[in-house]
């Protein structure tokens, strides 16, 4: 590609990323993926996880199925990660049936309560020689404010404490592998709020759902550095990615309205998988603690109301340390 042409293609990625509605629709995903060399987005060698292993949370529905059924046709071991199991057996299943020679396997793991982390963290270490990637993919949208089995916020307990309690607790499986890589999936919604780490468990206020779980979100990307360098000895790559707007049965269920709205314009959960897929399996190097949609790093922020200081970001990281250790 000519440099005016890969001037032109930044210029017309960057307009849909500012865009939201097209650039995050199943539109956006089209167009990108023909300035990426007229295809189906960044190429990935058949076979480029042959010998992996990779952890996905939430993988019994949704893009946790897609992104597993994905990591396995590139040859990787799945670990599904689910809170039902027969819910999971029914995803493997449907994995199996699209690539028959796959090595998946089912194992509960209840995200939002940090004992049953630490169990599944026990089984995983006792039975895995290594983890190359470990995909925090499971999310709730609550109508109403609810707690964990430990008394934490629902969202806050999913989305924050429980994934940082797991990759805590597989580090010494990421130290195995060759290149390790923790994955975040975090959602567009995040650009709407910053930093609340004045009320993590979001006690303050009017509770509603859809916030709830964009604050966690955002919580997500924040935490990306501290995060990065606390894994630094084991040289695992941290990333958090958001998938645009996506056609899943969470969204269908706890956002009718939005899905009534934009239904026609939702992305496939492989859309929405797709780049998560090519974080784990990319041989390229990645730049650490970043955020990405669509195969490229995007901007944190764009609205200056939802900036926040390194202080609000180290008082939300000392909270999450404590809330996990206790």
């Amino acid at each position: 590609m000519t440099d005016a042409g890969h001037a032109l293609r930044m210029m017309a990625d960057s307009a849909l990323d500012r865009t939201v509605v097209p650039g995050y629709s199943r539109f956006g995903y089209a167009l990108r993926a023909r300035l990426w060399r007229g295809g189906e987005g960044p190429d990935l060698a058949d076979g480029a996880l042959a010998g992996g292993i990779v952890a996905v949370t939430g993988a019994n529905s949704g893009i946790g199925k897609a992104v597993s059924t994905q990591l396995a046709g590139l040859g990787a071991q799945v670990v599904m990660l689910v809170r039902n199991t027969s819910k999971g057996a029914d995803a493997r299943d449907e994995v199996l049936r699209a690539h028959p020679q796959a090595d998946v396997r089912v194992e509960r793991c209840d995200v939002s309560d940090l004992d049953a982390v630490r169990s599944t963290a026990r089984r995983l270490r006792s039975s895995l020689p290594k983890l190359d990637a470990l995909v925090h993919n499971a999310g709730v949208l609550p109508e109403s404010r609810g707690e964990s089995a430990q008394g934490h916020e629902i969202t806050l307990a999913t989305h924050v404490l429980g994934p940082f309690l797991l990759t805590e607790e597989m580090r010494p499986l990421l130290a195995g592998a060759a290149r390790p890589r923790v994955v975040f999936v975090s959602s567009g919604g995040m650009y709407t709020q910053t930093l609340h780490s004045e009320d993590p468990e979001y006690r303050c206020g009017q509770f509603r759902g859809a916030t709830a779980y964009a604050r966690t979100k955002r919580m997500q990307v924040a935490l990306l550095p501290p995060l990065a360098e606390r894994l630094s000895g084991e040289k695992v790559t941290v990333a958090a990615m958001h998938p645009g707007w996506v056609e899943t049965p969470g969204v269908a269920r706890s956002l009718p309205g939005f899905h009534r709205l934009v239904g026609a314009i939702l992305r496939s959960p492989d859309q929405g998988a797709d780049t998560i897929t090519w974080l784990v399996a990319t041989g390229r190097e990645l730049p650490g603690a970043r955020l990405w949609h669509d195969w490229a790093p995007r901007p944190e922020h764009y609205l200056p109301r939802t900036r926040y200081s390194a202080d609000d970001r180290d008082a939300l990281w000392r909270y999450v340390r404590s809330a996990v250790e206790g």
